[in-house]
């Protein structure tokens, strides 16, 4: 009942944001009619700033019908009749323009993630009242490692956005031999760092289990620097090689950090055995993340306006310096549990982690194929969502507002808040002792419909009633589901995925991961926006097959 509950009250903010487009269509009435496509180019969400996602978005000019003055005086008769005064000129106000509009979703979805915040501190401390139990305090180890493990992990969050929102402008600001670089080229940029994750994130996982996940860490804090600093380059081979680098950097991100946090939280003089706040430190971790991230997209606007499109990233290497001297500081080192084995006389001995000993622990264990297969279909879904969220969002506000421009970086926005929303509802939820396989199948359920709606209506375009609305509501309903994805895969892989080779295992998922979303992307112009969300739909739907499969399999287990 509890993930039901929760569930619901994110299911009424999304109602709440969808009746605030409506109320916008309903009130401009600007009607759909053919129109002139002229292609633009523009970075897409940068969530995946560390690869660099990059695409051009077509921008339809739409003209406007003489029947919308006349509709718009009967929409405001209307509410006056029924008693709208006072809400006609703020629905007027936020129908204005699209960045108003979605201005108005954004304070919306961050009022309705205080009142989840709100709500379930007054009932904590009252069902604290009405009991005899003491309030479980919690241990001081817990509370340092925490601190010590989200400063590091925001700091280098945060270098990561930055470089987002500029990849495509830093890049085709770029001449070669006198000629501008072009969206190819650009493209290609983007695989190569696409492709060196893919290829050499199994051995940097395997080397940052056995060297050890701080030094991992660190590692990356350096490419990455090393990536963003050849931006200043105008040789194309060096900034190939700063693409190497920063696709490499990428795997140890997303690897070595959450290894280190695991491996000291099962530490014994933690004080957290068997993980029991790791849930929370995942939680605490990744809605943090949503902030970060939006004042990552600030700071990358003041440091493009000062410094031009490199600012950003010149900007990113002073956080990554200070992650790192953080991380030197603040974390002791840990490497993988070295893993048992047998020698020749049939004696146990323990050795260095290998890709070979990894697979063999994959194909042993269905639950840790099951968690990679989850892994890899919802990652590979958001990743070709953010490669099609821009042409679709553009297309329904072209349609909405007569080709009147997209607010991307308040899209953004709103895309975080619903992250941040996603990740308040894991929090209530672990608070609760909700299994985490229970509430990331209901998330996966949610994020299957959410992005088929969205496919749908891609497809169908001006023939949807509202399609604004519609699609935006869907979007945000699968945001607020990557917002608990995050924290969500983190404390599977933490209960699931052996210590002595958690970071090759989790790279090894990387590889389909990034297999089908290259295929998607080398594929975009027969696929579509609509085909490609319908591929990210089908990969989130075989996503929830095999969290169910693990679901059933842990309940059995429990009997």
């Amino acid at each position: 009942m509890t993930v039901i509950k929760l569930f619901l009250l994110s299911a009424i903010s999304q109602t709440l944001a969808v009746h605030a487009f409506a109320s916008c269509h309903e009130n401009s009435l600007i009607p759909s009619c053919s129109s002139n496509v002229r292609p633009s180019s523009i970075m897409m969400n940068p969530r995946f700033s560390s690869t660099g996602i990059v695409h051009g978005i077509q921008k339809l000019h739409k003209s406007r019908d003489s029947r919308g003055t006349t509709s718009t005086t009967a929409m405001h008769m209307a509410l006056d009749l029924r008693g709208g005064k006072l809400l006609a000129p703020l629905a007027s106000t936020i129908s204005s323009s699209p960045t108003n509009l979605f201005n108005a979703n954004l304070v919306l979805l961050a009022i309705t993630t205080a009142l989840i915040r709100i709500t379930s501190s007054i009932s904590k401390n009252s069902s604290l009242n009405n009991s005899s139990k003491a309030k479980e305090t919690k241990p001081a180890a817990v509370k340092s490692l925490q601190i010590r493990f989200l400063s590091v992990f925001w700091l280098l969050r945060c270098a990561d956005w930055l470089q987002g929102p500029y990849f495509y402008e830093v890049y085709s600001s770029k001449v070669f031999n006198g000629i501008p670089a072009s969206l190819a080229v650009v493209s290609k940029l983007f695989l190569t760092g696409f492709a060196s994750t893919a290829l050499f994130g199994p051995l940097v996982g395997r080397a940052s289990d056995s060297k050890g996940r701080k030094r991992g860490t660190l590692a990356f804090a350096l490419l990455y620097s090393l990536g963003a600093a050849s931006t200043k380059s105008n040789l194309l081979t060096v900034l190939l090689m700063g693409r190497v680098m920063s696709g490499i950097g990428t795997s140890l991100l997303f690897s070595a950090p959450e290894s280190w946090l695991v491996g000291e939280a099962t530490k014994e003089e933690t004080g957290d055995v068997g993980g029991k706040y790791l849930g929370e430190t995942f939680g605490l971790a990744y809605a943090g993340d949503s902030i970060v991230a939006i004042l990552a997209g600030q700071l990358a606007g003041a440091a493009a306006g000062a410094r031009g499109p490199t600012g950003p990233f010149e900007l990113s290497i002073g956080f990554l310096a200070a992650g790192a001297l953080l991380a030197t500081l603040l974390w002791t080192e840990n490497k993988a549990e070295k893993a048992a084995s047998v020698d020749i006389d049939g004696e146990d001995s323990s050795t260095e982690p290998t890709i070979r000993d990894a697979v063999n622990v994959v194909k042993g264990d269905p639950k840790i194929m099951l968690v990679g297969a989850v892994q890899s279909l919802f990652e590979a879904a958001m990743y070709i969502f953010v490669l099609q969220w821009p042409p679709a969002i553009t297309a329904a506000v072209g349609t909405a507002f007569g080709g009147a421009s997209t607010p991307y970086g308040t899209v953004f926005s709103c895309f975080m808040a619903s992250c941040l929303l996603g990740s308040t509802i894991f929090s209530q939820l672990g608070q609760r002792n909700v299994p985490t396989e229970v509430s990331t199948s209901a998330m996966l359920i949610v994020a299957t419909i959410a992005m088929t709606i969205g496919a749908w209506i891609a497809s169908s375009g001006s023939a949807v009633a509202m399609p604004l609305a519609a699609l935006v509501g869907a979007f945000f309903a699968f945001e607020g589901c990557v917002g608990m994805y995050f924290p969500s895969i983190g404390t599977l892989r933490s209960k699931y995925v052996p210590d002595s080779h958690r970071g090759v295992i989790m790279n090894l998922f990387g590889i389909p991961l990034n297999a089908l979303v290259v295929t998607v992307f080398l594929s975009i112009k027969r696929l579509g926006v609509a085909g490609a969300l319908s591929v990210s739909a089908g990969s989130l739907g075989l996503a929830s097959v095999a969290m169910l499969k693990l679901r059933s399999m842990t309940k059995a287990e429990a009997k």
